[in-house]
Parts: structure tokens; sequence; C-alpha cells
């Protein structure tokens, strides 16, 4: 956790759950330190909720839990990806991801 500046990048830091056998992207999220704190510890992730405006761990109401396989951050140290084993859905749509809706297609560079 002492790579990342919370001071530079502010209360929340994002975070990517994506699955760890796939490599699809399942969730954006967001931890501030108490959560990663959390989500390190316990090895199952712990958001914190902007809408809630508190710690929120994926699964507590549905089931749907993640499970932390790996933890990366990126060049920058203001992102994480979060490798994961999920258990269950991951949208409360009922659906495997939260990208299912495609919002723009280039057809210039489709092959």
């Amino acid at each position: 956790m002492r790579l990342i500046d919370w001071q530079k990048i502010g209360f929340l830091i994002p975070v990517i759950a994506q699955h760890y056998l796939t490599g699809k992207v399942l969730m954006l999220g967001y931890m501030n330190q108490e959560a990663l704190r959390n989500s390190l510890q316990r090895s199952k992730i712990t958001y914190y909720s902007r809408t809630r405006q508190r710690l929120w761990t994926k699964g507590e109401t549905s089931g749907d839990f993640q499970f932390i396989k790996s933890v990366w951050l990126d060049c920058d140290n203001d992102t994480l990806l979060i490798k994961v084993q999920q258990h269950g859905n991951v949208c409360h749509t009922g659906r495997k991801s939260c990208f299912y809706k495609k919002y723009y297609n280039n057809k210039k560079y489709e092959k």
C-alpha cells in the first residue's frame, strides 16, 4: 500500500475487477485506504460505495463475492487491477459483467 500516494490521488482509487482466468473485465469500483486494507486482509474485495458513502463488501447481500487472486498497480500508481475469482453474478442486473451495453463501435477498425 505504500506505493499509492493517497494525498496525491485523493480519497478514492479506481479499481478494475477482472476475471483471473478469462481476463474478462467484470466491473469498476473504488477503494479508499480502509477498503484496500480490508480487502487484502480478507482476500475478499471490499469497495467504497460512493452512493452509500460507506465500505461495501461485494456480495454482502447477494452472496456474489469476489475473491482476490492478485493485485496489480498501474504505471502511475493511481489505479488498481484486481484479478478475482468471481462467485455468482457481478452486476446488480444479474449479468456476469457490468459492461454489457455497447456504447460505440468504430467500423473503420473492425476486422
